[in-house]
């Protein structure tokens, strides 16, 4: 898995994928960023979250994700090391464990949104952005985390 993968831009339907999508995918624009350059979210410049314009709730929905990750980024990035046996998270590609803390945090925190979709466009995402050995890597992963899951949250 390289991280040249990122360079991926979105699919070619990314005018046609939902608003929460869009969301996630600003939100991992930013925790990329984030994550290889070090930036706060706050220094992240505006027109880095996405490409696509986004109306305010979409935006407000990509914010909290990328800053719930952030906030939770250590014991994410825990969960993440001892779910992935005998791989360190700095051996991850970037895009790949940016893609599984943005679905660890809305698998363990944002217990409204049903398991399977979580996981569903995290896999999407991952054909989007990263390359097709990932999708195995990621999707494997996530379904482990997802025990984890509060009791009191959709599946």
């Amino acid at each position: 898995m390289s991280d040249s993968a990122a360079a991926k831009s979105p699919s070619k339907s990314s005018a046609k994928v939902g608003g929460r999508r869009q969301g996630r995918e600003a939100a991992l624009q930013a925790l990329y960023l984030h994550d290889l350059c070090g930036w706060p979210l706050d220094d992240i410049p505006e027109q880095s979250w996405s490409e696509l314009k986004m109306p305010p709730k979409i935006r407000a929905f990509a914010w909290h994700l990328a800053e719930g990750v952030i906030d939770e980024k250590d014991r994410i990035d825990e969960l993440l090391v001892k779910t992935a046996q005998n791989w360190e998270i700095k051996r991850m590609a970037s895009i790949d464990r940016n893609i599984m803390r943005l679905a660890a945090f809305e698998l363990l925190y944002d217990l409204e949104t049903p398991v399977r979709v979580i996981i569903n466009e995290a896999l999407e995402i991952v054909k989007s952005f990263s390359t097709d050995d990932s999708y195995k890597f990621v999707n494997g992963i996530l379904d482990k985390i997802r025990e984890e899951r509060p009791s009191n949250g959709k599946s």
